[in-house]
């Protein structure tokens, strides 16, 4: 068994559920020495959802919420809209985010979507669909 940035982030996230301070930001340190990532204590990440390569050079919006059973690949972004604009996007179950992928701003992707490496999801995707390109397209529906 290997080390996995999930491993940390439920560490973390527990800690800070109990209140137990200074420990949750010392995780949050090793999260970004370790994997070069910034996964949030505050973000929801659902049951059995894993990072594929450990997860390395993942950054997620501190709002944003992720299903159950999802993989999330390496160098993917989660984030808010920028420029002020609130909002972060809330991914269902059972989604496969590529290599490379940005999911930005306060958009929804359905459950048992594939989003393509590079893609940059900027519009809500619905159930079953797989999305590729830059601004991802629905390229497929269930």
């Amino acid at each position: 068994m290997y080390i996995n940035l999930i491993n940390f982030y439920q560490f973390g996230r527990f800690l800070k559920q109990k209140k137990i301070p200074l420990l949750p930001a010392l995780i949050d340190l090793l999260i970004f020495l370790i994997f070069h990532s910034k996964v949030p204590f505050t973000c929801q990440i659902g049951e059995g959802s894993r990072f594929s390569h450990r997860g390395i050079a993942v950054v997620i919006h501190p709002q944003a919420i992720v299903g159950k059973r999802c993989v999330i690949g390496t160098c993917v972004t989660i984030g808010g809209g920028g420029k002020g604009k609130p909002g972060a996007p809330i991914i269902g179950d059972d989604v496969y985010i590529a290599t490379g992928a940005k999911i930005l701003g306060a958009v929804r992707v359905g459950n048992n979507v594939t989003i393509g490496a590079n893609a940059v999801v900027i519009s809500d995707i619905p159930d079953g669909a797989t999305a590729v390109g830059v601004p991802a397209k629905v390229v497929k529906r269930a």
